[in-house]
């Protein structure tokens, strides 16, 4: 048996990346900008998985900053599939972090919801395949 074998994708994060000073904004803090990159990059990837294929993001809501993201904080995302539609997937990401990695408690930092579109070759809308 390999190691994918005994590894269940569906738990743990999406993505996991550490936060690194060439992603601040001129006040020194994660730019958010970052921040929603790595959350539809970990939302896409769920999307991905669900679809059988590729996926643009059509739509962001309900996004919420709760607290800040500093330098060297380990940011872990979580990606659940909310709803299928004929064509479209709706995911909720929640952000949580890790400050410095020395914290054993992580923290809620943003959450949001972030619709995808199934497409094919053409990068026409396609039918998502039954589950």
């Amino acid at each position: 048996m390999s190691e994918a074998d005994e590894y269940d994708f569906n738990r743990g994060p999406a993505l996991r990346a550490i936060a690194m000073p060439a992603d601040t904004n001129p006040n020194g803090d994660i730019f958010g900008g970052w921040l929603l990159s790595q959350m539809d990059l970990a939302g896409g990837m769920v999307a991905v998985r669900r679809s059988q294929g590729r996926v643009a993001t059509v739509g962001i809501e309900a996004m919420t900053f709760h607290k800040p993201v500093f330098v060297g904080d380990e940011v872990s995302c979580f990606a659940t599939v909310e709803r299928v539609g004929r064509t479209s997937i709706r995911v909720r990401v929640e952000t949580w972090v890790r400050r410095e990695r020395k914290q054993s408690e992580p923290i809620k930092v943003t959450e949001g919801v972030f619709t995808y579109v199934a497409i094919d070759a053409d990068r026409k809308p396609r039918e998502v395949p039954p589950e």
